[in-house]
């Protein structure tokens, strides 16, 4: 009797469909189920904070990391991406879903968050690895990113867009205590983005 009723309870707890497990109302995915396909693309606009908060809002966004790209030195510490000559730049790598958001969204996003005439660096980041970067990956992305370049210079009455563009060739993510520094130091963040008053350049 025991034996029946253990067998009872385990059919109604565990069941299989299609190779996924279902036990106690969680859904668990076999191995063999197909990841969906992510792609991923990569800017620097300044503070990899303040990047990072932009890009999180957008729909269709996984992910977002701070690191470091386009210098020569390989696996560089913030250190040495601040104060020496790595030719990196603070960056940040995006994971997005192709089917809800694309790379020219991205690239808006990009351009509604810098202040692309600055050669100095970002908003009170001065510096060479402060510059803002649009990376690209392949001639259609670099080609976005041209056209889009132009068009706010007509917008601003030809002023010059001081924005590199670079091909994109590796990245290394930064240091643990910057990912996600906007909202794990909030208040230490609010305070940094006021004092540099970014949002402020951005409005005008």
């Amino acid at each position: 009797m025991k034996k029946l009723f253990f067998i009872i309870i385990l059919s109604i707890n565990c069941y299989f469909i299609n190779n996924t497990i279902v036990l106690s109302g969680v859904l668990s995915v076999t191995s063999g189920e197909a990841e969906k396909e992510y792609k991923k693309a990569y800017f620097a606009g300044g503070c990899f904070w303040c990047m990072e908060e932009s890009f999180d809002k957008v729909k269709g966004v996984i992910k977002s990391i701070s690191g470091y790209s386009g210098g020569h030195v390989k696996n560089p510490t913030y250190k040495q991406v601040v104060y020496e000559k790595t030719g990196h730049v603070e960056a940040i790598e995006i994971t997005y879903d192709p089917n809800l958001t694309s790379y020219k969204k991205l690239l808006n996003v990009f351009w509604e968050n810098i202040d692309p005439f600055d050669v100095a660096g970002q908003f009170c980041d001065k510096g060479e690895s402060y510059r803002s970067v649009a990376f690209y990956r392949n001639r259609i992305q670099k080609n976005y990113i041209e056209k889009t370049a132009k068009d706010i210079e007509r917008k601003f009455k030809d002023k010059k867009v001081v924005t590199l563009i670079w091909e994109f060739e590796k990245f290394y993510p930064a240091e643990d205590y910057h990912q996600n520094y906007y909202q794990n130091n909030f208040l230490r963040y609010l305070a940094y983005k006021s004092g540099c008053q970014r949002e402020e350049r951005l409005n005008k």
